[in-house]
């Protein structure tokens, strides 16, 4: 077993107490995420996922400029003040990376393969979820803290507008992050009997 990669693995945890400092240069992250996108694999090698990232100003911008305001549109009174504070941990961050799937590409393995095409768009948010989890991991292993968050669909169309992203694409999660400014909570572990099950081991 690599130690390196379960590490990294290991490390990986959710934090939500974060700087905007960078850790690494941005040509750095721009090169993890190209070898998420190039390499994370995908069913059918359909390819989907589609990931814009936002570093300083822009990451900024995401959170005071469109987050914000969607949230505060919808949210009750007396809700807003912890909506707010919550929100301005993510916006004093020094990234985002956001998650999408283009579903032209679902459609056209539907029209290919029939037989699968229910599967197509479950096997599509799996593609996905892969992107996150490697990316999420790679910049934490550089030092980086993150945490996932789900605004989507209530952002949606404000930020295609903002960073000119098709309207189609589906936005699936954004991935905050910078350096970290506390550490993760205790992390527990059900018990291993109850979620692994071996057969046919010879020793």
């Amino acid at each position: 077993m690599s130690g390196t990669f379960f590490d990294a693995v290991k490390s990986r945890r959710t934090i939500y107490q974060l700087s905007d400092e960078s850790v690494i240069p941005d040509s750095k992250i721009k090169e993890i995420v190209e070898q998420a996108v190039l390499h994370v694999p995908s069913s059918f090698n359909s390819q989907s996922t589609r990931v814009l990232v936002l570093l300083g100003a822009e990451h900024k911008k995401l959170w005071n400029e469109i987050v914000k305001p969607a949230v505060k549109a919808v949210a009750p009174a007396e809700a807003w003040p912890s909506s707010e504070q919550r929100l301005n941990g993510f916006a004093g961050g020094y990234g985002t990376v956001l998650f999408y799937e283009d579903p032209a590409d679902v459609h056209a393995l539907q029209q290919k393969f029939a037989l699968y095409a229910d599967k197509f768009p479950q096997w599509s948010e799996h593609t996905n979820a892969m992107h996150q989890y490697a990316i999420w991991t790679a910049l934490e292993a550089e030092g980086f803290g993150a945490n996932l968050q789900h605004y989507n669909p209530l952002i949606d169309e404000k930020i295609a507008a903002t960073w000119n992203i098709p309207q189609v694409w589906s936005l699936k999660g954004q991935l905050v992050f910078g350096k970290p400014a506390g550490k993760a909570g205790e992390k527990t572990f059900k018990p291993l009997e109850e979620r692994l099950f071996v057969h046919g081991a010879k020793n």
